[in-house]
Formats: structure tokens, sequence, C-alpha cells
């Protein structure tokens, strides 16, 4: 039974914990994480660690904000993910001749070859978890996703987000 606000707008009933966004995704991820994790501890990768890594395989180099910003970690953590990285030969740090304060995180050589050895079976990985659903419905998921992380145009109704989708 739904709820009426103080203007007789319908409430729509709030779902249950379990049918939450948030808990549907964290169980999806405790669902498909653990192959990932375990392939990350064969080559002494944290999931941060291969998040820059993965970053930097598909842009050779990137300032530490844009690190930060595209692998959602936040910059104080991120020093010491890239001190790790650099330890293990995978990347190296150049400060911007430009302007100083700009770190440039760049992909080594082994780096690189890394990338040759984890990529197939990182695709294989994706492949099995794509096929828990058909391509139409993968292609939906994502522009789904998509839309959540953009969120809501502040100011517009919910009709209006739908529309603007």
């Amino acid at each position: 039974m739904n709820d009426f606000d103080m203007n007789g707008i319908d409430i729509p009933e709030r779902p249950g914990f379990e049918a939450s966004l948030p808990m549907m995704l964290y169980r999806v991820l405790d669902a498909i994480m653990p192959a990932y994790r375990a392939l990350f501890a064969e080559y002494g990768l944290t999931e941060q660690q291969w998040r820059v890594l993965r970053t930097l395989w598909d842009n050779e180099s990137l300032s530490s904000t844009d690190v930060a910003a595209r692998t959602l970690i936040p910059a104080a953590s991120l020093v010491g993910v890239l001190d790790r990285l650099e330890r293990k030969g995978l990347i190296a740090r150049i400060r911007s001749v430009e302007d100083r304060r700009v770190v440039i995180a760049k992909l080594t050589a082994e780096g690189r070859a890394l990338e040759r050895q984890i990529a197939p079976r990182l695709d294989d990985i994706q492949a099995s978890v794509r096929a828990c659903v058909s391509p139409e419905q993968w292609q939906a998921l994502t522009q789904i996703l998509k839309e959540f992380e953009a969120g809501p145009r502040p100011g517009a109704s919910q009709e209006e987000d739908r529309q603007h989708a």
C-alpha cells in the first residue's frame, strides 16, 4: 500500500533492503570480482593498482589528477598506489615541464608487457560475465548504468530526466 504526501501525491513504496540499488550492485560485485581478484593476486596487484594500469593501458600517460578521476581513487590514496607501481617498475612519474605542480604517470615497457600477459585472461573473465546475459541485455545494462552514473539533472523533474535520457 502506498502513502501520500501532504499534497495528495502518491509516494511509491520503498523497496526492501535486499532490493535497494546499492545492495544489488554490491551483490553483483561480490559475484564477479573474485575471478578478477584472483588474477590480480597472481600478478601481485591490488584492485586499485589494476585500475591505474588499466587506465594507462588505454592512455599511455596521464596526469595524476586525470588518473584519480578516471579510477575513482582519491588523490591522497593515489600517491601510495603510484609509489608501489613505480617500485614495481610498471609506471614512471614525470613532473610536467610546463607546470611543475603536475605529475604525469607514464606506463613503462614493463607495464606494457604486463598488459600483454594479463589481457587475454581479463578478456576471458569479461566474456564469462557478459555470457550471463544476451548481447541486447548487456547493451541495455551498460546504458542504464551510464544513466545512473550521470545522475539526475539538478532542478529537473523525474519526467524531464527520463525524457532527457
